[in-house]
């Protein structure tokens, strides 16, 4: 019995020292330190503090926390100022983020970007027909497109719902811009918007990569009282 306890007694030795042993390393619990994502947005990357805006009929009026059509101020239905948040808006193509102070960072990574708003706006189209997007550029892309689509109950975003600018052009680099877009008249889709509860809305900027923003303020609003009905342009 001595000698086959002996060898029993050595091995339980053997497991007990192992047990002091140091673990090897848990590559799950304790990956290894990756390189940060070259695309991200850095903190402060460009800054529209030297922008110059863009004068026009729509204004921003700071004081009130408001758009103004010629001085006159106009009823949100849905206003969004970014203070700190992105406010429910993602970002396919590329990344958004607070600014440093306040507005929507966005820098487009790949080819058609979008940016969508949250849903389940429930905006009645005929009250609200106006969207307008107050947006400065900090870098240069190609291919400008601006379009804006958006959702209903009874149709996802598509290419025959879609409008572009009828005021503001294509922002410069360190430029501000109001882009308006009178969904009485859109590009396409005729009559849509305005007999239609609106869910949901999407903004693409540049259709290539490389372009970033600073988006000061989007609103949803009352057309303008002062300013003549449109003609409404044929569903196309």
């Amino acid at each position: 019995m001595k000698f086959i306890a002996l060898p029993i007694l050595a091995l339980c030795a053997l497991l007990l020292a192992a047990c002091d042993e140091p673990r090897p390393r848990e590559p799950k619990l304790n990956p290894r330190p990756q390189p940060a994502d070259d695309r991200a947005l850095p903190p402060a990357a460009r800054s529209a503090e030297a922008a110059t805006e863009r004068s026009g009929p729509y204004a921003w009026d700071a004081a009130a926390g408001g758009f103004t059509f010629e001085g006159q101020p106009l009823r949100a239905g849905r206003l969004w100022t970014f203070e700190g948040s992105t406010d429910g808006f993602v970002m396919a193509g590329g990344e958004v983020a607070p600014a440093e102070t306040n507005g929507l960072r966005l820098a487009a990574r790949d080819f058609d970007p979008a940016l969508r708003s949250p849903s389940g706006l429930a905006l009645d189209g005929a009250q609200y027909s106006h969207v307008l997007v107050r947006i400065t550029r900090l870098a240069p892309a190609s291919d400008w497109d601006g379009a804006l689509h958006y959702v209903t109950a009874n149709h996802p975003e598509a290419a025959g719902f879609m409008a572009k600018p009828v005021q503001g052009a294509e922002p410069k680099v360190n430029e501000t811009v109001i882009l308006v877009y009178d969904m009485r008249t859109p590009t396409m889709g005729g009559g849509d918007w305005v007999s239609s509860l609106i869910e949901s809305l999407r903004l693409d900027f540049d259709d290539a990569a490389g372009g970033e923003f600073l988006i000061h303020q989007i609103a949803v609003t009352e057309p303008p009282a002062s300013a003549p009905a449109p003609t409404l342009r044929p569903a196309a």
